[in-house]
């Protein structure tokens, strides 16, 4: 077994934990003084789902709270270096891992979905035509592989693990189908939206149509604690997006809510899926825990690069307009941060960006500020605390490509 180095970070200075920083460790359950240690400069190479990107992270001291007359200052971070066991030397890529498991994804949607009506049937279909990312059925298949292993049963997916993949997909593709008709976004996945090209309220119905198939293969799967499990999620959908709608006064509240509609959003569908293959295999509800975790944590870490995206990207790479969400009120993790240098943001993230010149004004002071390199860093936080987690599984080479999938998670320009 192959003992590979990992290369991370401890900072030199002795900051302490400031208030937000502790509302944000509060709500991820970690010490603050792991929070404060942050990984230096991350890079790694994508493939056709996640491609790469350099991710510069600074260290978050109280210096985060003040506003500077200049630029915030940091502490300068020493590299050591740290063993841990993997069972290659080379992790394995993630999507080529987990290719195989794969393959009759879009095709066993399909036939999920299938109606004689052919305008539902085109719109049901349109975003399963097999150039997603499938970065949430990759992950669950992965997990899969890692739990059975870690419960020492060799071979293929048993058949309800490969319909909790897919399952995660097909809810994954409803919520974004019911985000446009909400955002009115006319572009998705460097498309037209479905919204644009047969109206709202039919891109409703299908929206509808596609969750009640998953919910018909998830009764299918035959398991009440799967079904529970993975009811959880719509569940938490749709709370996220209320929450989404509103915006809290206090500045502490307002990180943690932005953190607990992210979850709800984006990392319950990951975490839960990961812990409905675990239930299937395994009967230790610890065992049920990591692999909760895992999800979680690499599920907020990738909405976390999202936003940061959202500032430092290209319409051509995202697939969609830039800066996006300012333009739809919402304040990200790195308008949150940058509050702390520039609090004219307050007022700007209470009115939802609504009066003229706000969204550029917003988007000037982020560039300006360490906004964007914080929530980096923080997504680091989030993917230390994966590792942390899948680590706890005996080593597979499913469990290392899901370690790497965290570099790939902090890395993607798109």
């Amino acid at each position: 077994m192959a003992l590979p180095w990992r290369h991370c970070w401890r900072w030199a200075s002795g900051s302490t934990s400031t208030s937000l920083l502790e509302t944000i460790c509060c709500f991820n359950g970690s010490s603050s003084t792991s929070l404060l240690r942050g990984t230096g400069t991350a890079t790694g190479s994508g493939n056709e789902g996640l491609s790469s990107r350099t991710v510069h992270t600074t260290s978050l001291g109280n210096s985060i709270l003040t506003r500077q007359e200049s630029r915030l200052l940091y502490s300068t971070p020493k590299p050591c270096y740290c063993k841990r066991i993997h069972s290659d030397a080379k992790l394995k890529d993630p999507f080529t891992l987990a290719q195989k498991d794969l393959n009759h994804l879009y095709d066993d949607i399909k036939k999920e979905l299938f109606v004689s009506k052919s305008e539902l049937k085109s719109i049901c279909d349109y975003y399963f035509d097999g150039k997603g990312k499938a970065f949430r059925p990759m992950i669950v298949v992965l997990m899969a592989r890692a739990c059975n292993s870690h419960s020492s049963r060799d071979g293929d997916l048993l058949p309800g693990q490969r319909s909790i993949a897919m399952i995660s997909e097909m809810i994954h593709t409803a919520s974004l189908v019911h985000d446009d008709v909400i955002d009115c976004s006319d572009k998705r996945r460097g498309k037209t939206t479905v919204n644009e090209v047969w109206g709202e309220r039919k891109a409703i119905l299908a929206g509808d149509f596609i969750l009640s198939a998953a919910s018909v293969a998830l009764a299918r799967i035959g398991n009440n604690t799967v079904m529970s499990v993975l009811s959880q999620v719509t569940e938490d959908l749709v709370r996220g997006e209320f929450m989404q709608l509103g915006s809290k006064e206090n500045e502490k509240e307002r990180f943690k809510h932005y953190l607990d509609k992210t979850f709800k959003k984006t990392a319950s569908l990951i975490a839960n899926s990961c812990k409905a293959v675990s239930i299937l295999v395994n009967s230790d509800p610890e065992v049920h825990e990591i692999a909760f975790q895992y999800g979680r944590n690499v599920g907020i870490a990738f909405q976390l690069v999202d936003d940061v995206l959202d500032f430092t990207a290209c319409a051509s790479q995202l697939g969609k307009p830039s800066a996006t969400d300012l333009k739809l009120g919402l304040a990200t993790g790195p308008v949150l941060f940058a509050c702390q240098q520039f609090p004219e943001l307050h007022g700007m993230i209470m009115r939802r960006f609504s009066s003229s010149g706000d969204v550029a004004r917003a988007w000037q002071y982020v560039q300006e500020s360490e906004g964007v390199d914080q929530t980096n860093y923080l997504a680091q936080h989030y993917c230390q605390e994966a590792i942390r987690q899948i680590s706890l599984l005996r080593p597979s080479l499913e469990r290392d490509a899901l370690i790497r999938l965290t570099q790939m998670v902090l890395t993607r320009d798109k």
